[in-house]
């Protein structure tokens, strides 16, 4: 296999540890206080006897050298790619190593459905050695398959003592950590001698509470994008003739746009929840945008670069109600909404049976949008916001809205949408570093006997010899919401905080990004050089320590 000079390069790179982990993954446990959940105590724990309540668990160095027997664990990536889920493996892998050699780690193919179908392969150090410090989830593949019924509990647990697996550790977003916490709950009730750890990814960074300060994968999607944003800037004011609007990932926290913002510069930026909590109308987003298009061009400045997040609509009130209105309408009248022949009669079946007020909001929308809230839906019927290219609804309405205010000044622009490239890259030193103590301390769960546990790493903002390791029970983050007509226990979202450090400081400085030309340029991710260049922390980490 052919490879770059720079995978070369980081196959050499050797992540640090944090100290607890340095003798091994047997470590000495500190059990805290009985915990409770996020939200909905008592049906989470009706719905969790077994692992509801469990204590927050610390870690410290074990200075005693205790004995340990092999064990055998199973691993599966679920969900979409995020940078560091291969070094996540290779943690597992050298903690289990560090108990005992003959221990082994089975990856699971294709997410929870090699899970379920008992497709497999052995992860053995020469298999591993290609994939350390790499990005992709390619090593076994990933899958969205849900892991929440009791047949599928069943033939985990067959395929797990075919191969002596005593502990399965699932490495996901906030959907693929309760369904951890399910078969958790599931195999403990049951008296089925299987162990079930999770760890957070997302790089949509909403996967987080005071115990997990920040899921893998954000750190690196956001330094990529960045860099990306701030190639585009040099760019715009090199040429000082186009505006900008660039979408990026994140449908329900604005995180990544908050990050990116913070370390670029950009004259405006929306964050969804703001929106929100502001009650703001389409029309208002429209003119505030309008409004400092038209104060920069009375400076001479035609140009600019705007970021959006992915769920925005979402967020918008109106918005949100008519799409939930469109939404109910083609489930109840299926058979003649599908019975229409083309996209054009089915926006115009749509238009014309909405409510007042919905009605209005769907028909100002340009074409583009109206036909991709009737065409791009969801097998359950509902509109895929994530696929709206809500970057071009801005332009075209912005644009109308100048033009009906007599201006005279120039608004060229470009849309873009940056989502897939932040996803399966290198990870940063400090992502390379982090899933590596994730994947080492889940190793250490396991070895403690801990389930329905998430490992988590602390106090990263510091250099790693101060991070603190341990596990969250993930009932803990739990809430009740309802999905598909029915409650279902989910981990909350982290939303971005309006009174948090960093949304308080991109407040502070918006008006004068907004009017001014303060970009900056962060350039490609770095792993090699100056301390400060290529271990930097995320401005979020940074504001909140």
């Amino acid at each position: 296999m052919t490879i770059s000079e720079l995978q070369k390069a980081r196959l050499n790179y050797q992540p640090q540890l944090a100290p607890a982990l340095q003798n091994g993954a047997s470590v000495k446990i500190i059990e805290g206080k009985p915990t409770t959940s996020a939200g909905d105590s008592a049906k989470i724990k009706t719905l969790f006897p077994k692992t509801y309540g469990s204590p927050i668990l610390e870690m410290e160095i074990e200075t005693d050298e205790q004995p340990q027997n092999a064990i055998n664990v199973g691993v599966i990536l679920s969900g979409g790619q995020a940078p560091g889920g291969h070094n996540v493996i290779a943690g597992l892998f050298d903690g289990l190593q560090s108990l005992d050699v003959n221990s082994k780690l089975f990856g699971f193919l294709g997410g929870p459905d090699g899970l379920i179908e008992g497709d497999f392969v052995e992860i053995t150090e020469e298999f591993l050695v290609p994939y350390r410090n790499t990005g992709g989830f390619d090593i076994i593949g990933s899958g969205r398959t849900k892991l929440e019924d009791e047949n599928q509990f069943h033939k985990v647990a067959e395929h797990c003592e075919k191969l002596n697996i005593s502990a399965l550790v699932i490495i996901g977003g906030d959907d693929s950590n309760t369904n951890a916490s399910l078969l958790a709950e599931f195999y403990a009730q049951n008296g089925i001698p299987i162990q079930v750890i999770g760890v957070p990814k997302t790089i949509d960074g909403d996967l987080k509470n005071e115990q997990i300060e920040i899921s893998f994968g954000f750190d690196t999607a956001c330094k990529v994008y960045s860099g990306l944003i701030g190639n585009i800037m040099r760019d715009v004011f090199s040429a000082k003739k186009y505006w900008h609007f660039i979408r990026l990932m994140g449908r329900s926290a604005s995180h990544i746009t908050l990050e990116c913002a913070l370390q670029t510069q950009p004259n405006i930026a929306i964050i969804s929840e703001e929106v929100a909590e502001k009650r703001k109308t389409l029309g208002q987003i429209i003119e505030e945008i309008a409004e400092i298009v038209k104060n920069r061009a009375q400076n001479g400045e035609n140009f600019g670069v705007a970021l959006i997040p992915e769920g925005l609509v979402e967020f918008i009130p109106e918005f949100k109600m008519m799409i939930a209105e469109m939404n109910d309408l083609i489930a109840d009248e299926a058979q003649e909404f599908n019975n229409r022949e083309n996209l054009d009669e089915k926006t115009e079946f749509i238009a014309q049976r909405l409510k007042t007020d919905s009605q209005k909001l769907y028909k100002s929308l340009p074409n583009l949008i109206q036909k991709q809230l009737v065409n791009d839906r969801d097998p359950h019927g509902n509109v895929q916001v994530s696929l709206i290219e809500t970057e071009k609804l801005l332009i075209e309405m912005v644009n109308t809205k100048l033009k009906s205010n007599g201006f005279s000044g120039k608004f060229k622009t470009q849309s873009h949408f940056f989502g897939y490239e932040g996803r399966s890259v290198f990870p940063s030193n400090f992502d390379a570093n982090y899933t590596y103590n994730l994947g080492f301390t889940a190793s250490a769960l396991i070895c403690a006997k801990q389930t329905g546990y998430m490992a988590a790493v602390r106090n990263l903002a510091k250099p790693v010899l101060e991070w603190q390791v341990g596990g969250v029970p993930i009932p803990m983050m739990m809430n009740i919401e309802r999905r598909h007509g029915s409650e279902k226990p989910v981990i909350a979202k982290a939303l971005t905080e309006l009174d948090s450090v960093p949304f308080v400081k991109f407040v502070k400085n918006r008006e004068k990004w907004a009017n001014g030309n303060y970009y900056i340029y962060p350039g490609p991710v770095q792993y090699f050089g100056p301390t400060e260049v290529c271990d930097r922390i995320s401005e979020m980490l940074k504001c909140c320590h």
